[in-house]
């Protein structure tokens, strides 16, 4: 794929759709033998989701930032929640894709930076790719990256102007190639 060609834009605009992968999720932490204290939801994309997944699990919500792409912005937040991991406290943090992996690896390098036990840390998606370079704990769909180029639009997303979604799209066009 070229920087000029349209990417395939696949909506997710069913609530119904989302709700059920928010369900599968649930249900797979909720019949493993490790329940989070604290959901985390990874912003921007893993805010919506985190939040229905703990109303699902009745588990209290917390959040980060790592979209807004501002330096050390969450620094903050991930020490606070290294020193919870060591006190024992089990976190699940939830993002809307698991695409290539360097959200989840940029987090678990931080928070082993920060001294978290990762024992205590997992991580859940809606959609995970299985050709990612970060392996996630739980997920609702899978994709395969090197064969599926569909930029997926989330609803929260999909009120975004078409050129805003695929702008956004085409700034990491190796997903997409």
């Amino acid at each position: 794929m070229d920087d000029t060609s349209e990417p395939q834009l696949q909506y997710l605009e069913y609530y119904e759709d989302f709700l059920a992968k928010v369900r599968v999720v649930s249900r797979k932490v909720a019949d493993s033998d490790w329940m989070p204290d604290f959901v985390i939801g990874i912003g921007r994309g893993g805010l919506v989701p985190g939040c229905y997944v703990s109303h699902q699990l009745d588990v209290p919500m917390l959040s980060i930032d790592h979209s807004a792409k501002q330096p050390d912005f969450a620094d903050e937040l991930l020490a606070k929640l290294a020193v919870m991991s060591g006190e024992g406290k089990k976190l699940l943090f939830i993002d809307d894709i698991n695409d290539s992996g360097g959200t989840i690896e940029f987090l678990r390098a931080r928070l082993a930076e920060l001294g978290a036990d990762a024992s205590f840390v997992r991580f859940a998606v809606i959609i995970t790719n299985t050709s990612s370079r970060a392996k996630t704990d739980y997920w609702a769909q899978t994709i395969d990256r090197s064969h599926d180029k569909r930029w997926f639009v989330f609803p929260w997303e999909s009120v975004s102007t078409r050129e805003t979604i695929t702008a956004e799209a085409l700034s990491v066009p190796e997903r997409l190639a």
